[in-house]
């Protein structure tokens, strides 16, 4: 039996999935845009108060450059699954939710990207830090960065 390798920050994946625009089901239907539902799917199990809070956050930086008024009335979905969570999640699921808006040629404003960063018990500013960096860390940021005015969505 051999120990498994500490996984690197740059280990953590997730699978983007959109679907839309479709017609809406419900009362979810927005007269003047398209209603944007994110989901965010955790490695096991079922999804909890942590998934909604980021599914929240997700959704807002991601209308904020989506033309969802070229498609009014109609629903896009976008479904987020953890394949593996080695650190800097929130903006591993940013990076994938752009990718996914712009591989199914979704109009947009403009692309962004998410960025963690972590300030670790010396100070230091760690970027993209791994899951036992942020636990050590005395403050852990991510941010939504827009490409056109570099101005922080989220």
């Amino acid at each position: 039996d051999r120990p498994l390798p500490s996984l690197p920050s740059g280990d953590t994946s997730v699978l983007a999935g959109l679907y839309g625009p479709a017609e809406v089901k419900g009362s979810k239907e927005l007269p003047d845009r398209a209603a944007l539902e994110v989901l965010l799917r955790p490695k096991v199990g079922l999804p909890g108060v942590t998934e909604r809070s980021r599914e929240q956050l997700l959704r807002q930086t991601c209308e904020a450059v989506l033309l969802g008024g070229l498609h009014p009335r109609t629903a896009i979905t976008l479904v987020l699954q953890v394949l593996s969570d080695a650190g800097s999640l929130l903006s591993c699921c940013l990076n994938a939710a752009c990718m996914g808006l712009l591989d199914a040629g979704l109009p947009l404003s403009s692309l962004f990207c998410g960025v963690t960063c972590a300030l670790d018990p010396n100070g230091v500013i760690v970027l993209d830090p791994t899951t036992r960096q942020e636990q050590e860390a005395r403050a852990v940021l991510t941010f939504a960065i827009d490409s056109a005015e570099r101005k922080v969505l989220m």
